[in-house]
């Protein structure tokens, strides 16, 4: 199996609801280092994963999204806990709709998963892994 990984980041704010989460109940900021995984057993005519530019500007687009917000804020999530693992899986869904609308290019196409990691310090990360 053939991998590429892109690397980026963004902060956010949130707080979550439930005796679990202790102080996290309360607002409280966050950045992550996010890497996106992409996997396909053969390569493209070109040699290729995916075009890692076009996989690194749309992750790039994507996190733009989330950057710099109050999650409790944003309709989307209206009820959830925005977790790691649950930012986790949002972009990997983002990005699994960017593969299917074309924007990483046609190569794109032979792509069969996406692992999305978010790492909140050193030690301390959880990820998405699904299959496209």
């Amino acid at each position: 199996m053939f991998s590429l990984n892109v690397r980026d980041h963004f902060m956010i704010a949130h707080s979550f609801q439930g005796e679990v989460f202790g102080p996290a109940q309360k607002l409280h900021g966050a950045t992550y280092v996010v890497d996106a995984t992409f996997r396909r057993p053969e390569l493209d005519d070109d040699g290729l994963v995916v075009d890692i530019g076009r996989a690194a500007e749309e992750l790039k687009t994507i996190l733009a999204e989330l950057n710099y917000r109050n999650l409790d804020d944003e309709p989307t999530f209206e009820g959830r806990n925005t977790t790691t693992e649950f930012l986790a899986h949002e972009i990997f869904r983002r990005l699994a709709r960017s593969v299917e609308a074309g924007r990483l290019g046609k190569g794109a196409r032979g792509l069969t998963s996406i692992q999305v990691r978010l790492s909140e310090s050193h030690v301390a990360w959880a990820s998405y892994e699904g299959e496209l």
